[in-house]
């Protein structure tokens, strides 16, 4: 896993991650459920979607919109095992450990806050 200062300075210079950002609708679903539902979303669509060591149809797991934890995942490159090893370090065709799937929350949740503070 990686240092989040140096993830996140990275993931600023890459033309299609620094494209995402919320929109209106994902801002106020953010707003109205608030930061500990949000990240339990989070947490069980990591669970659900990318735990497995061969998640079903990875890669295409995680739609681009629809939710706003889908939208981070997507700026964050926690959308798939392909970019969790490219960016994140983190090994594809291994289940990942709870400290990871935890790590994982943690980039997405950094991610969304700054968006709802810009």
């Amino acid at each position: 896993m990686r240092d989040e200062n140096a993830l996140f300075a990275g993931l600023a210079q890459s033309t299609f991650r620094s494209r995402f950002h919320l929109g209106p609708k994902e801002r106020q679903y953010c707003l109205d459920k608030g930061p500990e539902i949000i990240g339990q979303h989070a947490a069980d669509f990591i669970a659900r979607r990318l735990a497995n060591a061969e998640p079903q149809n990875d890669g295409k797991q995680t739609p681009m919109r629809g939710h706003p934890v889908f939208i981070a995942q997507h700026a964050t490159a926690t959308c798939c095992r392909g970019c969790l090893a490219k960016w994140h370090g983190i090994a594809a065709h291994q289940p990942l450990s709870t400290d990871q799937q935890q790590y994982i929350v943690r980039i997405i949740h950094r991610w969304l806050s700054g968006e709802m503070n810009r």
